[in-house]
């Protein structure tokens, strides 16, 4: 990813180094997110950053930051360049979160109620369709040169949980725990969570789940075949590099069978947008029982949304 300061203009420009694989490694903010590049493993680590210890959700704040981010590297064909020096492959993109019991809570609740209690639909529609425009796009242009891996070391709730989904690989630490809570407040996911578990689950046992608003444990996802690796808990950093090393060393042959993986089960971008469609819908039809629910939600997740 080329990120020089004549492509991405942001108030912070200053070059901040964090820990990698063999010492300090470049890290660039873009406001909620930061990108950090380990050259020794061609990986660029993509930190989504919590404000005030508040549980991560996908603020447009946040999902600012991303399409900042997609955009440039859809722009730049996948590469990372520090300043003069030669630019270098990303191989290698995990996502992961700063905060230490979320990863993700999903969507931005409080931005919900604020469109629902002033019937501002458009306003939710649009919101969703850049949630799902972000999901793609990790799932696809990212994938096409890199293999995803998400991070998962606390709670991915929702949206958190989908977007994990769409990654190559989904690492977890055992504290790590799961869940698609929308049904609880009336609603249900609708950016991809039906396609992708169907792609590593089936579609009886991805409807089950949507259906459930159960959390799940790290390790009873990964019997289920829905993660694929469980690590300790604190270990997940270093679980992932291990796992990187090892991946690499074929790494262009599984590649390709990624690429062949998506070959064979797209995501069918027009039938994920008819679910958006319906969940607006239904969102419409929300119930008094329904909203007090969702604001018992917003309550309990510390809510962050940026309006």
């Amino acid at each position: 990813m080329r990120l020089n300061a004549s492509v991405v203009q942001l108030p912070v420009r200053r070059m901040q180094r964090a820990i990698g694989a063999d010492g300090p490694m470049p890290m660039r903010s873009l406001g909620r997110v930061a990108l950090e590049f380990d050259a020794t493993q061609s990986s660029m680590w993509i930190t989504m950053r919590s404000r005030e210890h508040r549980p991560l959700n996908f603020s447009r704040e946040l999902l600012d930051a991303f399409e900042l981010a997609f955009s440039t590297y859809e722009s730049y064909g996948g590469v990372w360049q520090d300043g003069d020096q030669e630019a270098q492959p990303i191989h290698y993109a995990v996502l992961r979160s700063d905060h230490p019991a979320y990863f993700n809570v999903g969507g931005d609740l409080g931005y919900f109620q604020s469109c629902i209690e002033r019937g501002d639909f458009a306003a939710l529609r649009a919101y969703s369709m850049r949630c799902l425009d972000m999901t793609c796009r990790w799932f696809g242009a990212v994938t096409q040169r890199a293999t995803t891996i998400a991070l998962v070391q606390g709670r991915a709730l929702g949206g958190g949980f989908e977007t994990a989904l769409a990654s190559d690989y989904v690492i977890a630490e055992e504290k790590a725990e799961f869940g698609l809570p929308e049904v609880l407040f009336g609603l249900f996911p609708c950016t991809g969570a039906m396609s992708l578990l169907t792609r590593r689950i089936g579609l009886s046992e991805a409807e089950k789940m949507m259906q459930s608003g159960q959390v799940y444990s790290a390790k009873l996802l990964q019997e289920m075949g829905v993660i694929d690796h469980v690590c300790p808990t604190g270990e997940g950093d270093q679980f992932t590099r291990d796992f990187i090393a090892s991946h690499a060393k074929v790494r262009a042959a599984r590649h390709a069978l990624q690429r062949a993986k998506r070959r064979m089960m797209p995501l069918d971008r027009e039938e994920m947008t008819a679910v958006v469609e319906d969940w607006v819908d239904v969102a419409r039809q929300l119930q008094p029982q329904n909203l007090r629910v969702l604001d018992t939600l917003i309550r309990m997740q510390g809510n962050e949304s940026n309006g």
